[in-house]
């Protein structure tokens, strides 16, 4: 699959999933399409990668949006939303209700994001502020209705506080967003997700258990593309994410230095599946962003 390219969910009705070359990197970002009764998005992408969203949207031949569900409020996944929202005057946004006040006003959020990722900023948009009065707060359990299908939202806060996954039970799918990791198709496997500052190793594994209560058949991952569900896989991704924390925390113990401990892990990047897949520059900037996370975890579990 291509960057722009538009596929359909296997297995689903009217769901499609396009990639939206996020980092100008393939198959790493996917955004969610629903042709249904009533239009929806899940998640926005970075609104640097808005062209190839609204490309989809073209080709699908979707003219008017009802709906821009976030599964949380990090700008790879709603930076796009303020756009949608100015081009698509009929949609409305849906998101956490500890995440909607950065969408109304993110500069808090782009100055987070822009420490967080560095230089990959460059490969991101300036999010358009969402007007209050366009913004659906959800709780845990709260259902967005699309008419002929239903997503209800459920508590994932591992990842960040802000996040819900999205539950479609009468098609099968759950919305990950990042809280089942990062599945790299190429390969075949989950990779971890642990960025800064939020990062909560023991509740993202239990997150990774609350999707398998949701008993999926379809995981629709934001990071990148649909599979179908293998409880195996996901119960591998909670112990990948046990693995990496005690690397971080081993390699920390050695050199009780961060900056140095950060440095080793991005120089060994390469090793990686990230690196053979992304190429060199994402996944040193994805090794980067995933220890900083690590070691924020690490410094708050002492204080």
């Amino acid at each position: 699959m291509a960057i722009g390219d538009v596929q359909a969910v296997a297995g689903t009705e009217n769901v499609h999933y396009v990639d939206t070359g996020m980092y100008d990197t393939p198959q790493y970002g996917s955004v969610y399409i629903i042709d249904g009764e009533r239009t929806a998005v899940v998640d926005s992408g970075t609104g640097g990668d808005y062209d190839a969203l609204t490309g989809a949207l073209d080709e699908l031949g979707i003219d008017e949006l009802d709906a821009v569900i976030l599964t949380h409020v990090h700008l790879d996944h709603a930076g796009g939303a303020g756009h949608l929202l100015e081009d698509y005057p009929g949609a409305q946004a849906y998101v956490h209700e500890r995440g909607a006040r950065h969408l109304i006003d993110p500069e808090r959020l782009v100055a987070g994001t822009k420490d967080a990722v560095g230089e990959q900023w460059q490969y991101y948009a300036e999010p358009v502020p969402i007007p209050e009065d366009r913004l659906t707060r959800l709780a845990d359990g709260d259902a967005v209705d699309l008419g002929d299908r239903t997503l209800t939202a459920h508590e994932a806060p591992g990842h960040a506080p802000h996040q819900h996954v999205f539950h479609d039970a009468a098609a099968g799918i759950v919305y990950t967003g990042d809280a089942s990791g990062i599945y790299v198709p190429e390969v075949d496997t989950i990779r971890e997700t642990t960025p800064p500052p939020q990062f909560d190793l023991d509740q993202a594994r239990r997150d990774a258990s609350t999707i398998t209560d949701l008993e999926p058949e379809i995981l629709a991952f934001a990071h990148f593309g649909p599979r179908a569900y293998d409880e195996e896989m996901l119960q591998g991704y909670k112990r990948t994410l046990m693995e990496w924390v005690e690397a971080v925390r081993r390699k920390r113990a050695a050199l009780a230095d961060d900056d140095a401990v950060i440095e080793h892990f991005v120089a060994h990047a390469d090793e990686t599946a990230g690196a053979e897949v992304w190429g060199e520059e994402k996944a040193e900037a994805e090794m980067r962003l995933n220890t900083r996370g690590v070691l924020a975890y690490l410094r708050q579990k002492e204080a």
